[in-house]
């Protein structure tokens, strides 16, 4: 029997960086919507659900054919509140699903064929985590703390500095996108980040994850040029 895979897409109206940024107008249409189009293409995803406390994110959310079948409860809506508690809430809230999808709205350059990508990688590999991650910018192998003296002192020790960006290993980080978790295991483990987790590796030009506005607005100009 094929698996069920639930994705929630989790909005609130508090918003530090950029005020109102999950329904602000990106090239064309509010922040929210880019995401919500995209899961609607997937051929894994069976209910796509907002998680929201705010009014005006949830009609818009219902406007561009997502469900809503609670209101977050305030309590789980705060700057200090774990980004895993509300998709526990969710997916308690909306039980019988084998797997949970979670999209941030902050990534809309995020494709189905990203979604589907990591749904077919945890299904192959048969695991119960997998998130997208990406190669970053500037590798932690040329990064440095600074001492109480100023002095440079490496955050990754090595026998030999590399001095060419094709000599350094692969490394990668999270890049917000989608993350992808058997249901019962998310519920024991409380995270998506496990020691069983697969990476699914996304390139570098979708992996925009919008925190400020000058994200907002280089994001908005790759939209309009694509």
């Amino acid at each position: 029997m094929k698996p069920s895979f639930l994705a929630i897409i989790p909005a609130r109206g508090g918003s530090k960086g950029i005020p109102r940024k999950n329904i602000k107008e990106l090239a064309g249409k509010p922040l929210i919507a880019w995401t919500i189009e995209e899961a609607k293409k997937s051929k894994y995803i069976n209910r796509i659900i907002l998680s929201s406390e705010d009014a005006e994110i949830i009609e818009v959310a219902k406007r561009y054919g997502c469900e809503v079948p609670f209101i977050r409860p305030v309590e789980l809506a705060q700057d200090n509140t774990p980004g895993i508690d509300p998709v526990i809430h969710a997916i308690e809230r909306c039980p019988g699903f084998d797997y949970v999808v979670l999209l941030q709205p902050t990534s809309p350059l995020r494709t189905v064929e990203d979604i589907d990508g990591i749904i077919e990688t945890l299904l192959n590999k048969e695991a119960n985590f997998c998130v997208s991650v990406v190669e970053p910018n500037q590798s932690p192998y040329w990064m440095y703390n600074l001492n109480e003296n100023g002095r440079m002192d490496p955050v990754i020790k090595q026998a030999n500095f590399a001095v060419r960006r094709q000599d350094l290993p692969n490394v990668y980080s999270l890049n917000g996108a989608v993350y992808v978790a058997n249901v019962e295991k998310l519920k024991v483990e409380n995270s998506f980040i496990t020691n069983e987790t697969v990476g699914y590796v996304m390139p570098r030009e979708r992996s925009f994850d919008i925190d400020t506005e000058v994200d907002f607005y280089l994001c908005e100009q790759m939209l309009r040029n694509y």
